[in-house]
């Protein structure tokens, strides 16, 4: 779909590059802090103080970190996780491989068999990545997926930005989610644009500000209640 490039962020973890957007798939001050810090802390993290069984959905797997690092803070924690990633562009391995997360995380030691499970599972068909880990990844674009029977306790919004892909952080899309998600529940993501501030709350949440990881001023923390 784009012109891509492996680069190697300021923690030293490796992302991807889009060429011609001017977009990367992490932050460039650190993939693997930016994503435990918006994902995890504001996110899994918040949402494991109410309850131990969660049910997440992804927005933009790309190179399945954040499904990594939720699987080893699930796992730390005891909690029983049931995950589901939508990617509609998926990743070749040349890309998923050359990445470098096992062995940063290497007080992690299962971090690589996990990484590489995610990968080379099937779509669109449930496994477990552990007792306490239940795992699907849909070959599907966000607009392409029916919601009505699905919920979910907290939604990881990692798409591109909204520049590069409008429809993901429209009101319309925004509508389907709020109806997909438990009371309460969260949806946490990087974009504070304006635009994407509106459309939240059109669509019935009650937004909050975080500080943002290294790099960015804020977050955004999107509640059902």
């Amino acid at each position: 779909m784009y012109k891509k490039k492996i680069i190697t962020s300021e923690d030293g973890s490796t992302s991807i590059a889009l060429l011609d957007q001017n977009e990367q798939y992490h932050s460039i001050h650190g993939a693997i802090q930016e994503s435990e810090h918006i994902f995890i802390k504001h996110g899994l993290q918040r949402i494991s103080l109410e309850r131990n069984t969660i049910h997440i959905l992804e927005i933009g797997m790309g190179t399945g970190l954040n499904v990594l690092l939720s699987f080893l803070f699930a796992q730390e924690q005891e909690l029983q996780i049931h995950y589901t990633a939508l990617e509609k562009y998926p990743l070749e391995e040349e890309w998923t491989s050359a990445m470098n997360y096992a062995e940063k995380l290497h007080h992690s030691p299962n971090a690589k068999q996990i990484y590489e499970a995610i990968h080379s599972c099937k779509w669109n068909t449930e496994i477990s990545l552990s007792d306490r880990f239940k795992f699907i990844k849909i070959n599907k674009g966000a607009q392409d997926i029916n919601y009505q029977d699905l919920s979910f306790d907290l939604v990881y919004h990692d798409a591109f930005n909204p520049d590069l892909e409008p429809s993901l952080w429209s009101e319309e899309l925004f509508n389907k989610f709020y109806a997909a998600m438990k009371t309460p529940s969260i949806l946490t993501t990087y974009s504070t644009k304006g635009i994407v501030k509106r459309a939240l709350k059109s669509a019935g949440f009650i937004i909050e500000k975080k500080p943002g990881p290294i790099g960015k001023r804020e977050i955004l923390n999107a509640l059902k209640k």
